[in-house]
């Protein structure tokens, strides 16, 4: 039971990574960012061309790929999010359009392959992230057996995690975050510069994206559609913990993913994953606005 518990929990670590970014961008902003998967995508091929190419362990890229992921972030709000601000539906058929052309990006290689130039560690073959010795040996403790990997990774979300609540509620940024969050208006009518705060909204939470996106590549192998179903998985919390809530975020999270990983531990992952998402649409009959949604005044 125990390991069954913490299999949950490494999880649900990666998917409130991912739903982290989602929750912030999506409450703050009012954007349904549909490359969001794409984003994690890059943060794991970050960190195979980091080692390929500057030797680098996981461990010293995990900050390369939350630097190469938030500059990316950027460039998508500043040349398309930002001319869509309040029309939901135009920015959902926008990042749709981007996640296509990232993964066909780095499918043909940033378009290299067209002149017989290669890059080794992209293209449409699958990668491979090599953990760092000290992670990959489980050790006992009394009957329980600990897996390093699963427990760096419940580490790095608890340090992320605890970082994006101190900026939301300890800092004047967060402060203006959460005023955008609840009425963006009034918030530009106080003076606050919206279209600056929501850049750096949505580049913080891309790279929080591309750190989950090395989190993933020492499970899973890379390929360029990678990210496609986790951009769902993401969604998934965000709509169960309630839009712009990070209490919210974090719960669904580990509901979720404990959820899917004690079902999946004793039945299988197909089985699994549809018991998750007939326990989403109970919940939000339920409680269509989330679990931990704000409070109309």
């Amino acid at each position: 039971m125990a390991d069954t518990i913490f299999i949950g929990l490494s999880l649900a670590s990666i998917l409130l990574l991912i739903a982290l970014g989602l929750t912030i961008t999506y409450g703050a902003m009012g954007v349904i960012n549909m490359a969001h998967g794409e984003l994690v995508m890059i943060g794991a091929y970050t960190a195979v061309l980091a080692g390929i190419y500057l030797n680098l362990n996981m461990i010293l890229a995990i900050p390369l790929a939350f630097v190469v992921a938030a500059a990316l972030g950027l460039l998508i709000e500043r040349l398309v999010i930002r001319h869509l601000y309040g029309r939901i539906l135009d920015t959902l058929l926008a990042t749709w359009g981007i996640a296509i052309l990232l993964q066909q990006a780095i499918r043909l290689e940033f378009g290299l392959t067209f002149f017989d130039i290669h890059l080794e560690g992209l293209g449409p073959g699958l990668q491979n992230l090599s953990i760092p010795p000290f992670l990959n040996s489980p050790f006992d403790i009394g009957n329980f057996t600990v897996q390093p990997y699963r427990t760096f990774i419940i580490l790095v979300t608890l340090v992320l995690t605890a970082l994006t609540w101190f900026l939301l509620y300890r800092t004047s940024i967060g402060i203006q975050v959460r005023a955008i969050m609840r009425n963006p208006a009034m918030a530009a009518a106080c003076g606050i510069n919206v279209k600056r705060v929501s850049a750096m909204t949505f580049a913080y939470g891309s790279g929080l994206a591309g750190v989950a996106g090395v989190m993933m590549a020492g499970f899973k192998t890379v390929a360029p559609d990678m990210g496609a179903a986790l951009v769902v998985d993401g969604f998934l919390v965000v709509v169960v913990g309630g839009v712009g809530s990070l209490f919210g975020t974090i719960f669904a999270a580990g509901f979720l993913g404990e959820t899917n990983g004690f079902i999946a531990t004793y039945t299988n992952d197909i089985f699994a994953r549809a018991v998750v998402f007939g326990l989403v649409i109970l919940i939000i009959m339920w409680k269509p606005r989330g679990l931990f949604s704000f409070k109309d005044r």
